[in-house]
């Protein structure tokens, strides 16, 4: 019987789902909803609680526990180990409330996005290529200080596990490390990415002091001359590259991103190098996406064949241990990953597969890899969404559809909308992509499909698989979406 069999008998039961449903309610008593209050129970992390969170819900969460984990192999020790930090709980709290709310999918839907991408101003001090947002100045209808903090309170009853702040650039805005603080005050995990150049010494030590555990900041060019030409901006390159050694010092997670783009590519290797030598621990190469200001440049989109040549060239750092950890938000560095396990002759000595994905990359064990599928690409209005600064909730940061407004409408209800549903379903893709093997490990961008032809299911062009489809784009047989 396969794991997804398995589930279904089990969890994904209307009873199961029935009271796992009930399992979420909050419990005052215990000052947690019922299931992270069983789930610390369950791991140890908590002694006692009230007779119900204990004595009624902590059994039944620990019975879809073992069978959710014993579908998968997984030992219940691992489990328990894993359930000792406080994320993975949370974590694991948002898939139960998923399954109740939606069932057992392929890849999985937790019940409330576990990131939150805020673009917190349209304002910005760079003027770069490939902008998704085409930022510059700040706008009138940008949400006010009192707005910011109410979303911050709706986003954390919802169960959002991270807040990434973004932008334009976030450290413009005056009242950024006030929505920074309520941010972390409400426990949720906090992010910033940035472009990097007004990180001195000084901002490094206030993001450190605010709580924030991760900075990405992007670089385009191991050269300032490719670099800045990217942003617009002269100089931007040393502003940047100091802005990553102030965090680095400050002992801040940093990840440095770069947009893949015909102006990059040749200097990825270079970039990487770089990080090496100023300590930068994670490196993330960006899908390009045709959006904002980046329509206007997507005749410098890679071609398939070369990002499927720079995706089997960062597995292959990834398989060599590298000090630099790499990642890729092109759903497709899944699926090349996989295909290159099938192809190697040898095994590694602790039979090991690494399934990359956007948040970071999975080891898991040959004989687990259909846990893959549950993992699963392509996250867009499946495991995060985005806010714009005036509130819009979109599906994705480059992916511009209005599908609700956090200032007027219920969260929770839009986490569930049309839109979401329709992105969460591999099998209704279109083209290629519907019928791919890799469609749940991977499902192609859906944000490439939204910018390059205005319908998020049709195929992602930029796949090797969907070559005919590039080529017709190529000729003007196929044309680009030039709505905003």
């Amino acid at each position: 019987m396969s794991s997804i069999e398995v589930l279904n008998s089990t969890v994904n039961r209307r009873y199961s789902r029935f009271f796992l449903s009930r399992a979420s309610s909050f419990c005052k008593k215990d000052g947690k909803t019922r299931i992270e209050v069983a789930l610390e129970l369950y791991a140890g992390a908590r002694d006692s609680a009230c007779f119900t969170c204990s004595h009624i819900i902590r059994p039944m969460v620990g019975w879809h526990i073992r069978n959710g984990a014993k579908s998968f192999g997984l030992p219940e020790d691992i489990v328990k180990q894993l359930l000792s930090d406080g994320n993975w709980r949370r974590g694991v709290a948002s898939v139960l409330r998923g399954v109740a709310r939606f069932g057992v999918h392929r890849p999985f839907v937790p019940g409330a996005p576990f990131l939150v991408v805020w673009n917190y101003t349209w304002l910005c001090n760079l003027k770069c290529k490939h902008c998704y947002a085409t930022a510059g100045k700040a706008r009138s209808d940008e949400l006010n200080s009192r707005e910011a903090i109410a979303a911050v309170e709706k986003l954390a009853d919802a169960g959002v596990l991270i807040i990434a702040f973004s932008g334009g650039e976030p450290l413009m805005r005056h009242d950024f490390f006030d929505t920074l603080k309520a941010v972390h005050d409400h426990g949720i995990y906090t992010a910033i990415a940035t472009n990097g150049t007004l990180i001195t010494r000084e901002v490094a030590k206030r993001i450190k002091d605010s709580g924030a555990g991760y900075v990405q900041i992007s670089l385009d060019g191991a050269k300032p001359e490719t670099h800045d030409g990217f942003r617009g901006v002269s100089g931007a390159f040393e502003k940047t590259i100091k802005g990553i050694k102030n965090c680095v010092e400050q002992e801040i997670f940093v990840e440095v991103s770069t947009t893949g783009t015909k102006y990059s590519k040749e200097e990825i290797p270079e970039i990487i190098e770089l990080c090496e030598q100023i300590n930068v621990p994670w490196w993330m190469l960006y899908n390009f996406v045709p959006s904002g200001r980046g329509r206007f440049i997507a005749e410098n989109d890679l071609t398939p064949e070369e990002r499927e040549e720079i995706l089997r060239q960062l597995y292959q750092r990834l398989k060599s241990n590298s000090k630099v950890e790499v990642l890729s938000t092109a759903p497709q560095f899944a699926r090349v990953s996989l295909q290159m396990e099938k192809e190697a002759k040898d095994k590694a000595k602790d039979n090991m597969v690494i399934v990359p994905t956007h948040f970071y990359n999975t080891r898991i064990f040959e004989q687990l890899v259909e846990l893959s599928e549950f993992i699963g690409g392509c996250g867009a209005g499946r495991v995060y969404c985005a806010l714009d600064p005036d509130g819009t909730i979109t599906p994705c940061v480059f992916f511009p559809l209005n599908v609700g407004n956090i200032k007027d409408d219920d969260f929770e209800e839009v986490w569930g909308n049309t839109v979401f549903k329709e992105l969460r379903d591999r099998d209704k893709l279109k083209g290629q992509c519907g019928q791919c093997e890799y469609r749940y490990v991977c499902g192609g961008c859906r944000a490439r499909a939204y910018g390059y032809f205005g319908d998020y299911m049709s195929p992602d062009p930029g796949c090797i698989n969907n070559l005919d489809l590039w080529e017709r784009l190529r000729k003007g047989e196929a044309c680009l979406n030039r709505t905003p």
